[in-house]
């Protein structure tokens, strides 16, 4: 007999609510399913209104959320006028539609960007370094802590408007771009857990793809046949992502597949509003004006707002820009200025958006000794050529894919697209989609193929929160899910055993330790092999992804590798603990690889007694591994 009472609770700790939160670099959105309501592809979803302060003691609601954090002066804001509605303390920081305004102003008071430095491997991610400019009496926030407050936001809201549906008790899935490494997506789900809930993670791409499918309502069948090669073109405030997800068919219907990401590209609307900042820094220079760096933030900021002021809006002509004055004649002394949009059209098209040839690849200057200490930008800004260089790279990604066999010939030099589907704010402009179209298309010409076909509908603000709801919804047995498992090869370095020589240092070898394509929720064993490890003092673990080697399975050991096959990720340094063994033993231990439910990836060092020890991928921590 079931027991009333356990019932009444399964029932109670089941979501009513399948949420996506698209964490972007310079925007953030909340959008959800109501899973009572919904049935089969038809996904009944809503966007979350996002209360936040416009100006000082002015609450909106707003369905962006500006990912800014400004650090306001203790005495800056009179008592009452940083309060949230769901708080009747004081904010330290202020995230959102204030603080992007403020910070155009005060910029060293401004965090911005804080998912680009959540991803920067040559940082600590848990340090308190942003604002990086900030004078010493600012009190600095951590690229960690900056998108946990964004999170915490999010999640206040929404409980602030469903008190009924607590936040920790739904279905949640927050995206992040494809590219992101093991380090950076398990950053990702602390900031989360900071924030009060523990997530499932996405890619970006394949949630635009997601918000695509739901939006066709069922009609995307009709727009995709089987054989087709989706091209998702990503490009949003910190940085380009490239995926490409095939359509095959299974049992009669249509399975999108992804097949292949791009590398980490750190190159989108910031670059853009910074080399607009300098174009129009040039036109003041050339009328006897000169800016320091504090205006040049502050232009750069204005730069922002009119780009996307002019993109958005097809009959906005020009957009006015003012940098304040350093001196004490704050208003009058303002430097007043504009861009067109003629300006901004041709100086993105041109800079970043060249057409190019398939050949084409980014160019790589020598660096100098010594940097300023910032993001680790793309040296090439021209995004044409990074997905030039990506088509390259994966010219073979479909060859042994059912339903694709021969389609791929040794005279194609790339592969080749049969759709595109754009998404991130930058495509607001149908010029700059345009371009990138007939861009690929000149590519495709030239070897001879049908043109690539532009994917309509999309929604470029909304798209990956929408896109994350849906794929929230999916996971519990509604609506399409898109298949292909983790996005690369993952391999850990190996030290040969030999004899010292002088002036040589022991070979690496790479030992796969998850292959392309692993799936979320599975384990695998390194079938038959023991390895030493070495616990108790400090060691050193080397890893290395690659989007290109497919044919890699689990326990390979590669001795030699292409330039571009593998990739090394930062290493992680630690002390494995010894508990009740003697520092420095070498214990035998066996290798799995776990593919979490979450969207990261572990790797476990089991012992023949069942000890285990964890290998968090998760770097430039103390805590490297447990």
């Amino acid at each position: 007999m079931n027991d009333p009472l356990n019932e009444s609770l399964n029932h109670a700790a089941e979501p009513r609510y399948a949420i996506g939160i698209d964490l972007g670099t310079t925007h953030s959105a909340l959008s959800y399913v109501d899973l009572q309501a919904s049935d089969g592809e038809q996904a009944v979803d809503a966007v979350l209104p996002i209360p936040q302060l416009t100006a000082p003691g002015t609450i909106e609601a707003l369905p962006l959320l500006p990912s800014f954090l400004y650090l306001p002066h203790p005495d800056e804001l009179p008592a009452g006028e940083r309060a949230l509605p769901w708080s009747d303390t004081e904010e330290t920081a202020i995230a959102g539609e204030m603080a992007r305004n403020r910070g155009a102003t005060t910029p060293i008071r401004l965090v911005s960007s804080a998912k680009s430095w959540l991803c920067h491997p040559g940082v600590d991610r848990r340090a308190a370094i942003l604002p990086t400019d900030a004078p010493d009496e600012v009190t600095r926030v951590s690229p960690l802590d900056a998108s946990t407050h964004y999170l915490r936001h999010l999640r206040q809201a929404w409980n602030a408007a469903h008190p009924e549906a607590p936040f920790d008790q739904q279905s949640v899935t927050v995206t992040i771009p494809a590219s992101f490494d093991p380090g950076a997506r398990e950053l990702t789900l602390d900031a989360a857990r900071l924030a009060g809930f523990t997530p499932t993670l996405l890619e970006e791409p394949q949630a635009a793809l997601y918000s695509w499918i739901q939006g066709s309502g069922g009609r995307w069948r009709k727009q995709v046949a089987p054989g087709d090669i989706i091209l998702v073109v990503d490009v949003g405030g910190g940085t380009s992502d490239f995926s490409l997800i095939a359509i095959l068919e299974r049992d009669g219907k249509l399975e999108p597949h992804r097949v292949a990401v791009g590398d980490h590209i750190l190159l989108g609307g910031d670059n853009m509003d910074l080399a607009l900042a300098h174009f129009v820094a040039r036109k003041l220079s050339a009328n006897g004006t000169q800016l320091d760096a504090w205006q040049m933030r502050a232009l750069t900021y204005g730069c922002r707002s009119a780009k996307e002021a002019l993109l958005a809006d097809a009959n906005a002509t020009t957009h006015p820009i003012v940098v304040p004055s350093r001196g004490s004649k704050l208003i009058g002394g303002s430097i007043r200025t504009e861009l067109t949009r003629d300006e901004v059209t041709a100086f993105i098209t041109d800079g970043f958006f060249p057409r190019v040839e398939a050949s084409a690849r980014p160019t790589v200057r020598a660096r100098a000794g010594l940097t300023q200490l910032g993001l680790p930008y793309a040296q090439d800004a021209a995004i044409t050529r990074h997905l030039a260089a990506f088509l390259a790279r994966q010219a073979g990604a479909t060859a042994e894919l059912e339903g694709f066999t021969g389609r791929v010939t040794a005279d194609h030099t790339f592969l080749h697209p049969s759709a595109v589907l754009f998404n991130g704010g930058v495509f607001k402009s149908g010029i700059l989609a345009q371009r990138v179209m007939d861009t690929i298309n000149d590519w495709l010409y030239m070897e001879g193929a049908e043109p690539a076909r532009m994917l309509e509908g999309a929604d470029l603000d909304l798209a990956v929160a929408r896109g994350a709801a849906y794929f929230s919804y999916a996971r519990r047995g509604g609506g399409v899910r898109i298949r292909g498992g983790t996005a690369r090869s993952y391999y850990v370095g190996v030290e040969s055993s030999m004899p010292a020589i002088p002036g040589m240092e022991p070979p690496l070898e790479a030992l796969c330790v998850a292959p392309f394509g692993m799936e979320e929720g599975s384990e695998l064993e390194l079938p038959g092999q023991e390895f030493g490890l070495v616990i108790g003092e400090p060691v050193t673990f080397r890893f290395f992804g690659s989007t290109t080697r497919r044919q890699d399975r689990i326990g390979d050991v590669l001795e030699f590798w292409g330039p571009d096959e593998l990739h090394e990720m930062n290493e992680i340094q630690a002390t494995l603990p010894a508990d009740g063994r003697a520092a420095g033993d070498v214990v035998q231990v066996k290798l799995h690889a776990l593919a979490t439910d979450a969207g990261t990836l572990e790797l476990l060092a089991v012992a023949r007694d069942g000890q285990r020890w964890k290998i968090e991928f998760d770097v430039r921590t103390a805590a490297g591994v447990q």
